[in-house]
């Protein structure tokens, strides 16, 4: 039960700070380190030697609300249809060096974590929404990927330098989204002159990137996430986050950049944090369930032989083929970050995207792997030492992937108790769900209005995964983030 007196945000927001403190991690930057920001201002450009690309058709494409904006984007067509690509990376590093208590909060936290009342961020804002985000019409240093996209989606010409970047156009997925796919420009395009054009030309690269990589094997996932929405402090609705043109783009740019960033280390001499999803453990169980969905799988992990498998599934039952998207990332194991050293023969890779070399580089405001990435990138650059040893950069690695998958678990409890607060008012009536999944531990549902999954309680037997099916809502508790159904009619 919940307080009446206390408003549905305050209420979602103690929850996530108890998430927090009883997942290891910290909710709250210690005053030393607010001392540390308090002190800071954003570096301005100078005579240091560092490029000035203020004047180029810089845009980034975020959230909507999102203010720690990490990287943002431009294209140049060259000669034989070629593209070159520019993703300027903000220089966290370049103001964080040195600021012993901020450093020891991220490192300890390694993540930003966003949940439905508040988010924790990585670094303090005045740093991850200011001095250190590359936001609209701010000179800001970065980490600039420079690459050829050929006709075929293969890279070529890589190069890594730093720059003076200024941002022309502070862009929206879904805005950008559905004026790619033929709706309306949005103003903030249509304010810079040949930005409409530049953004083609982006867009244009991007389908040849995911071309190839598809083309290698990358696999096509669709999961159900919904955010919620709040008028005030009330929660009214959960808003679906959907994959859609914009996001594509960035996410095509993002892993050629961590390809590049990777390669680039390799090639250096240099070790690297590279994120990594082993080849599935549990490849026998995804090929039970391709087969009983009519379709045979080798005997042997293959991403191409899988993803042509999700393909048709996505055009044939496109309503179950979230679940059927869940049900396989699951299979397929977590992601993890691993320390490779100089020299490795067999990068181990990352699955899911297809690719070979893979590191995070792209979100140092929220990410601290990203951090450790700069200042690898940024010592071998001046042509100084490693400035970590070998066991040191396999204990963070450890440590980033067990703090990544504290911080997910706060973010999926808080996310469950915003669906339990919204749905609190409606015990007693019926929906429309599908069964998404039945083991041991009990048998669980989606709805589809709002999308938010529960348990089944009652009337259990006989149901199949992906059997559609009306339930009635019987109880709800907002902190645990239960919700539970029975089944009717």
């Amino acid at each position: 039960m919940t307080a009446p007196d206390r408003q549905p945000r305050a209420i979602l927001q103690e929850i996530a700070h108890k998430a927090m403190c009883t997942r290891g991690l910290l909710p709250d930057f210690s005053a030393e380190a607010l001392a540390e920001v308090a002190q800071l201002e954003a570096p301005t450009p100078g005579k240091d030697g560092i490029r000035d690309l203020r004047n180029l058709l810089w845009a980034s494409i975020d959230n909507d609300d999102s203010r720690d904006l990490d990287q943002l984007s431009v294209a140049e067509a060259l000669p034989g249809d070629t593209i070159k690509i520019l993703v300027a990376i903000a220089d966290v590093d370049a103001v964080t060096d040195g600021l012993a208590a901020i450093d020891e909060h991220a490192r300890h936290n390694t993540t930003s974590v966003y949940t439905a009342a508040a988010i924790f961020p990585m670094l303090p804002e005045k740093l991850s929404t200011d001095i250190t985000s590359l936001g609209f019409a701010a000179d800001r240093q970065a980490i600039v990927v420079e690459m050829v996209v050929s006709t075929d989606g293969s890279v070529r010409s890589p190069l890594i330098y730093r720059a003076w970047v200024r941002n022309q156009a502070k862009l929206a997925y879904n805005s950008v989204a559905a004026w790619l796919e033929g709706g309306a420009m949005p103003a903030a395009i249509a304010a810079v002159p040949r930005l409409d054009e530049n953004l083609r030309l982006q867009d244009k690269a991007a389908q040849l990137l995911k071309g190839l990589r598809q083309l290698h094997g990358a696999l096509t996932f669709q999961t159900i996430q919904g955010r919620a929405k709040f008028e005030g402090d009330e929660i009214r609705s959960l808003e679906l986050e959907k994959s859609n043109r914009a996001t594509q783009l960035i996410e095509d740019f993002m892993v050629a950049a961590n390809g590049v960033t990777a390669e680039y280390l390799e090639g250096m001499k240099f070790p690297c944090l590279r994120r990594v999803v082993r080849t599935p453990k549990h490849w026998d169980r995804i090929v039970e369930i391709a087969q009983q969905h009519g379709c045979k799988l080798p005997a042997a992990p293959d991403s191409r032989a899988l993803n042509e498998f999700l393909k048709q599934q996505k055009a044939a039952d496109p309503a179950r083929f979230p679940d059927l998207s869940l049900a396989m990332i699951k299979l397929m194991g977590p992601g993890e970050y691993v320390a490779e050293t100089p020299g490795d023969t067999a990068p181990l890779g990352h699955f899911g995207l297809a690719v070979e070399h893979y590191s995070h580089s792209t979100a140092p405001n929220r990410r601290y792997p990203d951090i450790i990435t700069q200042r690898l990138i940024k010592a071998a650059m001046a042509g100084q030492p490693i400035p970590y040893r070998q066991k040191d950069l396999e204990a963070l690695a450890l440590h980033c992937t067990q703090q990544e998958d504290a911080a997910k678990k706060v973010e999926r409890q808080v996310a469950k108790s915003a669906a339990a607060m919204l749905l609190q008012s409606r015990i007693g009536q019926r929906f429309d769900a599908i069964v998404t999944g039945t083991a041991e531990k009990g048998t669980w549902v989606r709805i589809f209005n709002p999308p938010v999954e529960g348990k089944l309680v009652q009337g259990t037997q006989g149901v199949n995964v992906g059997q559609k099916i009306q339930v009635e809502l019987l109880h709800t508790d907002v902190e645990h983030g239960f919700i539970d159904f029975k089944r009717v009619g």
